[in-house]
């Protein structure tokens, strides 16, 4: 089924892509460290286990890697409460260790994005352990958002908010003097308080810490909730309090997407400028931003801000073939008219896995969404722009959703005692080899129970299985990225929609490359004649299976919608 041009395809795309920045139609890695690699036998994955695994990703050819917070956490959120941004907590390594990853990342043609959250930190940072200490009033406390309580005795939140991960966005204080006292914000967690950035040391602060990884060599930042960080200078009352808990999204327009956020993107844009003046190096920002619609989204993308920000869309659409199209018309439309492109995703870190989303109940429901995951990806990698896998999803691995309680460390069943989209299923340590736990995960002379329980059917799905099967979800990814990196009509620019039955979508890519996916489960005639480049199923010539989707050349015009 595949006709790959010679070579892999990082060297292909690096000659294709050499008229434009790199970034603009990167295949990016999303490397959850815990959850990688273990090289030292705690069961907690580390930044020597990432180093020990570039090889694997050049083998299966992005460009890039990006890495979960490393930083120094009590690990309330698992490292998204940040205690120090300047170092690395020492279950996963140290500055030294890191250095080595960069540098051997690099001599793989791999860049390095890291991870930065710059909407809250820990609480056991420095700054709120003096804030705390500090007491009203004080510069200290300038530095988040503390408010004096409403009601008699101050005993009522300053608002009404209420945080993503559940329970109210305010916690009080005991003061110094050991009176209740003053409220502060955290729109995640307790542990997790938010920083004002109304307050310029904030900014003087992040600047610090971008030019300090920076200077160690890191390509860009993916930016931790990139619409927040200002909230509405008065804080006022929410007419739907308990939007951010519903939806688990950043949905208040009292706490989110206020229009100063922009001005700090464009200093940070203008960092990144000055580093690339001096050694030509490009450096990426990329957002994760949480807004209503593409339109919004754009803004973000806007010449002078963020290289590029998640486009959410595609992997909360419903599998149909109108939903899709609706969508991707939007983010051609809205974003890439910019100058921009757009930035797609299936998978991550915070989201049930693609082959389970997809899915139905039952052992057919598991079938039809793997079919329907292969397919997907085959699509996202057809699209113009960029594309963020993450870690598993090249093997196919569905979500564990039967973890027990008592396993469970997500803050949002710790905070709401629900498992409704809690995220522990998608975190579960990799499986590289074996039959059993931890299936090469843990690589140390005495290796401990890795930090979540891998179920025994992860068996089915170890890299070293993938590897050999060239049926397998690896080799699908593989074979769409070489094809990606040698075919000059993939990657950036524009596509052209083109005749299909009813839930079958297809498009061109420049001139002569077809890609068509069929929603629906009954086999259709394919949208162009012979036998396709690559599919993510069994494809006869003339025939376009369900829930399957593939790639052409064709040698004829095409028929326009």
């Amino acid at each position: 089924m595949l006709t790959a041009p010679a070579g892999d395809g990082l060297s292909q795309r690096l000659i294709h892509r050499s008229a434009h920045p790199w970034w603009r139609d990167a295949v990016i890695y999303q490397v959850y460290v815990r959850s990688f690699l273990d090289s030292t036998g705690d069961g907690i994955g580390d930044l020597a286990g990432v180093r020990a695994g570039l090889p694997y990703l050049k083998k299966l050819g992005v460009d890039g890697i990006w890495l979960s917070p490393f930083y120094p956490s009590p690990q309330a959120d698992h490292g998204y409460d940040v205690a120090d941004y300047c170092e690395v907590d020492p279950v996963f390594g140290d500055l030294d260790e890191f250095g080595r990853l960069v540098s051997a990342a690099h001599r793989l043609g791999i860049k390095v994005l890291l991870d930065i959250v710059p909407n809250h930190c820990s609480s056991e940072h420095a700054w709120f352990r003096e804030a705390l200490a500090s007491g009203p009033g004080s510069e200290a406390r300038a530095r988040f958002h503390f408010a004096e309580g409403r009601g008699p005795g101050g005993d009522v939140p300053p608002n009404n908010w209420h945080a993503m991960f559940g329970g109210p966005a305010w916690s009080r204080v005991t003061e110094p003097d050991g009176t209740p006292g003053q409220w502060y914000l955290h729109m995640f967690t307790p542990e997790q308080p938010d920083l004002n950035w109304r307050n310029p040391e904030v900014a003087a602060h992040f600047e610090h810490v971008l030019r300090f990884w920076l200077d160690r060599g890191v390509d860009g930042f993916r930016i931790d909730v990139a619409a927040g960080l200002f909230k509405h200078p008065d804080l006022p009352d929410s007419p739907d309090p308990e939007a951010d808990a519903r939806t688990r999204d950043s949905v208040n327009p009292l706490a989110w997407n206020q229009p100063e956020v922009h001005e700090v993107w464009r200093h940070w844009r203008a960092v990144c400028e000055e580093y690339k003046a001096r050694d030509g190096r490009e450096r990426l920002l990329v957002g994760e931003v949480s807004v209503p619609n593409a339109r919004e989204h754009a803004k973000y993308v806007r010449p002078d801000e963020l290289h590029q920000a998640f486009f959410f869309d595609l992997l909360g659409a419903p599998w149909d073939a109108r939903a899709f199209r609706e969508v991707i018309d939007e983010a051609m439309r809205d974003i890439a008219g910019t100058g921009s492109t757009v930035t797609w995703v299936l998978n991550n870190h915070d989201q049930v896995r693609s082959v389970t989303r997809y899915g139905e109940s039952g052992t057919e429901g598991s079938g039809l969404g793997a079919a329907r995951a292969r397919a997907a990806a085959l699509l996202m990698l057809a699209l113009p722009g960029a594309a963020y896998i993450y870690q598993g999803e090249e093997l196919g691995l569905p979500e564990v959703d039967d973890l027990p309680d008592d396993v469970l460390t997500d803050p949002i069943f710790r905070r709401t005692g629900s498992r409704a989209r809690i995220r522990d299923g998608c975190r579960v340590p990799l499986p590289w080899s074996g039959h059993a736990s931890p299936f090469g995960f843990s690589t140390g002379a005495e290796s401990a129970k890795p930090w979540l329980p891998q179920p025994g059917w992860f068996a089915e799905h170890a890299t070293e299985r993938a590897l050999a099967d060239t049926r397998s979800f690896w080799h699908l990814y593989r074979d769409g990225l070489q094809l990606r990196g040698g075919l000059p009509q993939l990657g950036e620019g524009t596509l052209r929609w083109l005749e299909s039955p009813p839930g079958v979508l297809a498009f061109e890519r420049g001139e002569g490359l077809v890609c068509a996916v069929n929603f629906t489960t009954a086999p259709v005639p394919a949208p162009v004649p012979g036998a396709p480049l690559l599919s993510s199923g069994p494809c006869p010539a003339g025939v376009l299976p369900g829930s399957t989707a593939a790639w052409w050349i064709s040698d004829h015009p095409t028929p326009e919608v």
